[in-house]
């Protein structure tokens, strides 16, 4: 099944091209997501932010302070409604400071854009703030180094859905060893809220394995379905009934 090009915008068109997909898969309900300005919500710059980024700047709770070039603390909307969470710095973002900056981050751009929301538009940060060497998978000691300065991001964020992007991400925050395709096509729910979390795969592999990309579009099209990625001046967007596996 197909979602008619009528019912998207010409921005959302454009990713998905961008991205190699020609065809939408449908949605029962999904409708095509404003692309015009977004109203003003609160949030931005605080002393609780700024104190969580001057402690995460100079931590050396883990080995990895010592090789890398940056603290990878996090970017954009800090009232967003969707929040996306990667695994770790990568040589690039080490670099600048920023998460999802290469190659990577280009193509989660053009995945946000075909969901109808602009990076500045959502809070993007990593299960590490530092690169590990080689790009292995992060360690669990490191991993747990990390986790008090993502929960208090979280809750400064206060997001009205997770996007777990790839599988370290989505096994961390779940505390499962399951695989990623197992994880995927259904809404989880994340802490004592029960934050929706919707699982995905990461951009590097998508590179590598093109032919999955439909099937990001899908995670895509149920993370919307759930919750809508802008947040109106009414405020933060609502989980919505989706047809698909819940868990809670």
């Amino acid at each position: 099944m197909t979602l008619p090009a009528s019912r998207l915008t010409s921005q959302q068109l454009a990713a998905l091209d961008a991205m190699g997909i020609p065809v939408w898969t449908r949605r029962t309900g999904l409708a095509p997501l404003a692309s015009g300005p977004v109203p003003a919500v609160p949030g931005g710059s605080s002393p609780e932010w700024e104190s969580l980024e001057r402690e995460a700047l100079a931590c050396q709770k883990c080995a990895l302070h010592a090789t890398r070039t940056r603290v990878v603390f996090g970017v954009g909307d800090r009232s967003a409604s969707w929040m996306v969470i990667g695994e770790a710095p990568g040589a690039d973002e080490d670099r600048q400071g920023e998460p999802f900056v290469g190659r990577a981050g280009q193509l989660l751009n053009e995945m946000l854009r075909a969901a109808g929301v602009g990076r500045d538009q959502v809070y993007i940060a990593n299960i590490l703030k530092c690169r590990p060497p080689d790009n292995r998978d992060p360690k669990p000691e490191e991993s747990s180094s990390c986790d008090g300065y993502l929960q208090r991001q979280i809750a400064l964020v206060q997001p009205g859905l997770l996007l777990a992007v790839g599988r370290i991400a989505a096994q961390n925050l779940l505390q499962v060893d399951t695989p990623i395709s197992q994880l995927r096509g259904r809404v989880h729910r994340y802490g004592p809220a029960g934050i929706p979390l919707v699982v995905t795969y990461h951009p590097a592999y998508l590179l590598r394995s093109p032919g999955q990309k439909r099937k990001s579009w899908d995670d895509l099209c149920l993370a919307r379905a759930t919750v809508p990625p802008l947040r109106t001046a009414a405020g933060p967007g609502r989980p919505q009934a989706v047809h698909a596996r819940d868990e809670r």
